[in-house]
């Protein structure tokens, strides 16, 4: 075996035809000659360049619409034979089989044309096979044989060629690794698209996660942790991933959480009024809805300015430029909007450092799908927290029925529930969070940080009376006891939405009619750890 691999022969199949041109002249300029297929092959007569039919090389046609052309041990065997094993070249001399030093393939668009929503026939047809075992073969023999799947490899390999006159080991192994990593994507694709799409398991006997690095990150969650961004490479839905960066800072694995945990929330309200986010910690500290975006932010941050300090913001429709400066009167990591008017970026140019990312829609809070936890030594996969309230689900439990206005106080903050890590409290009152409380190991006291948050803001802005009197208190689960409703009730909420579901239920409903509560179970819960 030598270092470097002189390029005599190549075999070119390609699906994606993008930058053959600039190859087939380098490739032609070192007298490599070209083995090609079917509609390759015609592209490369095309171009101008000398080419040779891979019928012509294996002595046997191409047959069945194509599916069998590679399919031969003089490909195989001119990729597979190790140069320097007495044996195989015995071998090759035997069965008159070339070396081939160089296999450029890209494979059948098996994505793209499930992505198009084409029949099975159409989809099964787009399944390659002669693709993947040739890139195998040459992947397999990298000692031997350079193996480039990806459009993007081809300047740096014309550039070997032009240096050295083949390609170098380290580079061959290189190669290698992206083409095995390309054929398990591609197969891993192919059994996912039979186990959900054919065979209708949501959860099949193996399960694959395929994604493509699409940024290294500064760091994890903190700076001893090395972290990354992939991006799935089958269908998905768009998302904080996918948008674009207008100006700012790179993201942090933080700022992605973070802002993702914003627009899930923001995509809640997506068909409301104006809407604003802010999260801190993946928490959201404020959520508003009004007859403006600004309405809604100056409401939002009341709720809770202090944890709102260097947060997320992420809001349902277009920035406009007085949102955007009030915005710009704190400190802010990320905001995060379907777009934003000419007023809106120059505001937010003048803040360097804070990161505006477009995402151009707002994914569909509806949408089906699967979460992933790691665990040690496992995987924990769920169906996505997608459940939505029908208001046949909707049980008046007490003496007292809401009012219309407590109705949709509670709806609003049963939506802002469900994106609170558990135990969660949301006050809600007129289209505004009063009081957050999170993540606490009891119900109770998830109800009293929320009413002293409450508190502090009335103080901060000099309010008569905390907005959690006269507001409607969310519980994103039962109550196990009657004292966290009644932390609620102390702190002047009137009217309660939660699950049911406590063998208690009957303390808590007796609690609720004793301090004059309406009360409604929804048979759901939305728990977030």
């Amino acid at each position: 075996m030598t270092a470097t691999v002189p390029i005599r022969r190549a075999l070119i199949s390609l699906s994606d035809k993008s930058g053959l041109e600039q190859l087939a002249a380098a490739l032609g300029r070192a007298g490599v000659e070209i083995v090609s297929t079917g509609g390759t092959a015609a592209k490369l007569r095309e171009l101008g360049a000398s080419v040779r039919d891979i019928s012509d090389l294996t002595g046997f046609p191409e047959m069945m619409d194509g599916r069998v052309k590679t399919l031969h041990p003089k490909v195989h065997g001119g990729l597979l034979a190790v140069r320097d094993n007495p044996d195989h070249v015995a071998a090759m001399d035997e069965h008159g089989i070339g070396a081939i030093d160089l296999v450029v393939v890209n494979l059948y668009p098996f994505e793209a044309t499930v992505a198009k929503g084409a029949a099975r026939d159409e989809i099964i047809e787009n399944i390659d096979i002669g693709g993947p075992s040739m890139v195998r073969s040459a992947a397999k023999n990298h000692d031997h044989v350079a193996i480039v799947t990806d459009p993007a490899d081809y300047a740096a390999l014309v550039e070997q060629i032009e240096r050295q006159g083949g390609t170098d080991l380290e580079f061959r192994r290189m190669l290698a690794a992206k083409a095995y990593a390309r054929t398990a994507a591609y197969d891993s694709m192919i059994a996912s698209w039979f186990a959900f799409a054919d065979q209708r398991q949501a959860y099949p006997d193996t399960r694959f996660i395929v994604g493509k690095k699409a940024q290294e990150l500064r760091y994890g969650e903190n700076p001893h942790q090395k972290a990354a961004l992939y991006l799935p490479m089958g269908p998905s839905t768009p998302g904080v991933a996918q948008a674009r960066q207008v100006q700012g800072k790179e993201l942090s694995y933080n700022n992605l959480n973070d802002a993702n945990a914003a627009l899930e929330l923001a995509a809640e309200f997506r068909d409301g009024p104006p809407t604003v986010v802010i999260v801190k910690h993946a928490n959201p500290c404020g959520v508003a809805s009004g007859e403006s975006l600004l309405d809604a932010w100056n409401d939002a941050l009341a709720c809770d300015s202090v944890s709102a300090f260097g947060g997320i913001v992420a809001v349902n429709r277009k920035l406009d430029g007085p949102t955007a400066e009030a915005i710009c009167d704190i400190f802010t990591e990320v905001v995060v909007a379907p777009d934003a008017d000419e007023a809106a970026l120059a505001a937010f140019a003048r803040k360097k450092n804070l990161r505006l990312l477009l995402t151009g829609s707002l994914p569909d809070p509806a949408r089906g799908g699967q979460t992933v936890a790691v665990i040690a030594g496992g995987l924990l996969l769920q169906d996505r927290d997608n459940g939505t309230l029908a208001s046949d689900m909707l049980k008046v439990v007490t003496r007292r029925e809401p009012t219309e206005q407590e109705l949709k106080d509670c709806l609003f903050a049963w939506t802002v529930a469900k994106h609170v890590k558990s135990n969660a409290i949301v006050y809600a009152k007129d289209g505004v969070t009063a009081g957050i409380g999170a993540g606490q190991m009891n119900r109770r006291d998830s109800a009293r940080i929320a009413a002293l948050k409450a508190r502090e803001a009335a103080e901060k802005y000099g309010w008569a009376e905390p907005h959690t009197v006269g507001s409607a208190v969310a519980s994103d689960a039962f109550f196990p006891f009657a004292d966290g409703l009644l932390a609620a009730a102390e702190a002047g909420a009137t009217a309660v939405i939660q699950p049911g579901g406590s063998i208690r239920d009957d303390e808590v409903i007796a609690a609720a009619d004793e301090a004059g509560l309406a009360m409604l179970f929804t048979g759901m819960r939305h728990f977030r750890h």
